[in-house]
Parts: structure tokens; sequence; C-alpha cells
């Protein structure tokens, strides 16, 4: 088998990476379905509700982490599993029955979106970790890069099909759709042979949350890492408010052309992921390289003149922001001691995506004020001033070596002193 598709040789990833695919396909119809009423069908295209919206999903991960990070490293993450990808369900489920009975108003999908981040705030570290259960170490970088793959598959297939529903049968259809595909992840979680996992030690007593803050605090490899992640998922990965914003306001698109961004995007996105597949180890380089590419990328999708440059550009966006973040998360999982890792992804993941509570409403406000192209730009701004700041520290801490050399590339080797047996570099 390819070396990019090893983890797929394993017979219990292979089912789970099945249900994965069908699961992304509906989430990505749900999410486009769910902005085009908040957008069309609720609002006078509001960027400011839909920033709320898109915030309110995010929240419970910035709140909860350091619980739900101690909940994932207590108990069983299959059954964890099992119980969050029925609530995402029947959310759904409700979300598309309000719209198809003309019942919808504003604050039941304000009141929908909380929820669904509840349950997604316990279901992210969940899966993510859960990873590790099913394939061994070695195919565990692979592996995550296999999940991205599943995930931007889901985005190029699902906003596309979402378009042609919205325009055919209706956006609350779409969202039901969205809500029968959780019954796949199901399936598959309950198809697997747990003889064959390979769970990690479950904690027991009290004070396992504080127990995964400190973790993190002594690990500075592990927070320039999440501090990167943080300014990429908060000012930089808006683009369900950018796309919504761009599509209808900029260029004048109906649902297919906004469905159809979408699943551009996803192209570059679903590049970047496979290419990771085929790296055996995360590298700080190709992260900060990424980010480097991410800058230039959004900054030409900001002042993109055309619907088609401005598709090209999200490619490109697409491609440097999926990886730079399957970079980071393998970076992360494979630095992590085993029985902390259920709490520093929840950090990890609150950091990424609980960024967005803080920034989604900020950039919904300034695509009111100065227009839907600075929801972007504002992002291609943040992300360079972070690199700016992170060279400067590379440059000058004390655990921190960097090399140049005219004959290859350039190495960047961040040296830190963890407590736990993990590696002690990013390189």
């Amino acid at each position: 088998m390819s070396p990019t598709f090893a983890s797929l040789s394993i017979r219990n990833y292979r089912i789970y990476a099945l249900g994965a695919i069908v699961s992304n396909v509906g989430t990505w119809m749900g999410r486009v379905a769910q902005d085009w009423v908040v957008l069309t069908e609720l609002t006078d295209h509001s960027a400011s509700a839909l920033g709320i919206v898109t915030g309110l999903q995010f929240l419970p991960m910035l709140l909860l982490a350091p619980w739900t990070g101690a909940v994932v490293d207590r108990f069983p993450k299959r059954s964890l599993l099992l119980l969050t990808q029925a609530v995402l369900g029947l959310t759904a489920l409700v979300g598309g029955v309000l719209v198809v009975t003309g019942a919808a108003q504003l604050w039941h999908f304000y009141l929908l979106a909380l929820m669904t981040g509840v349950a997604t705030a316990f279901d992210n570290p969940a899966r993510q970790t859960f990873v590790s259960e099913m394939v061994p170490r070695e195919r565990l970088s692979n592996a995550v890069a296999l999940n991205s793959a599943s995930f931007n598959l889901g985005r190029l297939i699902g906003p596309a099909v979402a378009g042609l529903v919205i325009a055919g049968i209706g956006s609350g259809q779409a969202l039901l759709v969205n809500s029968l595909s959780f019954v796949t992840v199901i399936v598959a979680l309950l198809a697997l042979r747990a003889s064959e996992l390979t769970p990690a030690p479950r904690v027991t007593g009290r004070g396992s949350a504080r127990e995964g803050l400190r973790y993190v605090r002594g690990r500075p490899d592990i927070i320039l890492v999440m501090v990167l992640i943080f300014v990429l998922g908060t000012f930089g990965m808006n683009f369900q408010i950018t796309i919504a914003l761009m599509a209808t306001q900029v260029f004048g698109r109906g649902a297919e052309g906004y469905g159809l961004l979408g699943s551009i995007m996803a192209v570059g996105s679903l590049s970047a992921a496979l290419l990771a597949a085929r790296r055996s180890e995360p590298r700080l380089r190709v992260l900060l390289l990424s980010l480097v590419g991410f800058t230039f990328a959004a900054a030409g999708t900001a002042i993109a003149p055309t619907y088609a440059s401005f598709a090209v550009a999200l490619a490109a966006c697409g491609l440097t922001a999926l990886t730079a973040m399957t970079t980071a998360n393998a970076m992360v999982q494979m630095r992590t001691d085993p029985m902390m890792r259920g709490r520093v992804m929840a950090l990890y993941m609150a950091i990424f995506f609980g960024g967005t509570p803080l920034g989604a409403p900020i950039i919904g406000w300034v695509g009111d004020v100065l227009g839907p192209r600075w929801t972007i730009g504002i992002g291609a701004a943040a992300v360079g001033i972070t690199l700016v700041g992170v060279s400067i520290w590379l440059g000058r801490h004390e655990n921190v070596e960097v090399t140049y050399s005219s004959q290859r590339r350039p190495r960047v080797r961040v040296s830190s002193a963890p407590t736990h047996d993990v590696p002690q570099a990013a390189r």
C-alpha cells in the first residue's frame, strides 16, 4: 500500500475513516446551509449575525477546554464519541425541522449553535486522541493527515452538494441530510473491534485539568505551536464569513456559486493533507513556511478582482492553512505523554477553534464596517505580524538554536526540557 494511505491497512481505522468521510460531507452541507439560512433567510445579509452564530459554535471549546480534556482522559473515548455524535445529529435534525416547517427564528440558530458547540467541545479532543488508540505511534502522523484529508474531502464535496440541494429543494433539507450523516459514524464506532484497540491509560483522581495546564506551561515547544495556531484560527480561518460575504455582496453569486467556493478551497486543503500523509515526522520549519505562504495567499484573496481569481487564491489559502494545521496537530500529539494527550489536545483545540468566538464577531463587524475584503485581509496582517514576532523570539530564546546553510534549506530547532519521556525538540 502507498505510504500516503498506510493507516488504511488497519481494519479499525479503515472502518472509522469510511464513516467519517460520509459524516464530513454531511457536516459541510450543514455548515453551508446554516450560514445560508442565517445570512439570507433570517437576516438581510447580516455579517454580524453570522459572526455571532459562528462564535457561539466555538465558544464552549474556549470555556470548557480544561474540563473536556479531563473527561476525555478519564472515560472510554469510543463511548464518549457515541454520545457526542448522537447529540450533534439531534441538533442538526432540530435545525432542519425548524426551517422546513417555517418556524425558524434567528434565536433558534443562536441556541442550536451553542448546543452544537458544547457537544463539539467534548467531541473534538475525543476524536483527535482516539486516533492514537487505533494506530501504532509510527503511523500516527499518517493517520492525523488522513483525518484531515477526510475532513477536506467532505469540504470539497459538501458545499457543492449543499448549493445544489439549497437551490433545488431548500436549505432545511440540506440540514436534515446532515443529521442523517451522523448515523454513519455511530455505526462505524459500533463496528470497531475492541480487542484491536490500544486504549491510553485512563486518569483517576482529582485535579487532572490543572495538571494539563501545568504540563503545557512546562513545554515551550508546544506553547510556540499553540501561539501560532491561535492567531491563525482567530483571525485567519473565518472563511465561513469571508466566503459568504464575498460570494453574495462582492461577486453577486447565489447558493451554487457560494457552495462552489467552499469546494474550490477544499481542493487546496485536500492536496495539503495528502502531502502531509507522506511525511513521517512533522517539522517546525514546515509549519513556519506554510504560515508564510498563508499570509501571501490570504492577502491575494483580499484583493482578488474577480470571482475566478478569488477562487484561485482560496485554493492557495486552503493548501497553506491545512499544511499548517496538520503539521501543528501532529507535532502536539506526538510530543505529548499519552496520559496527558486528552487534556493537551483539548487545550490545543480550544486555542485553535476557541479563538473563533473572539475573532468571528470582530471579523463580522469588520465586514459590516470596512467591507467583505477586510474579513480576510485582517487575517493576513495578523499572521504576518505574528510570524515576525516568532522569528525574533526564535533568534533570542536561550533554548532555541537557529542554523542556516547555503547548501541546504534553513533549519530551525526548538529545544525544551519536558519532565516526561517525550521528544525534546521540534524541528
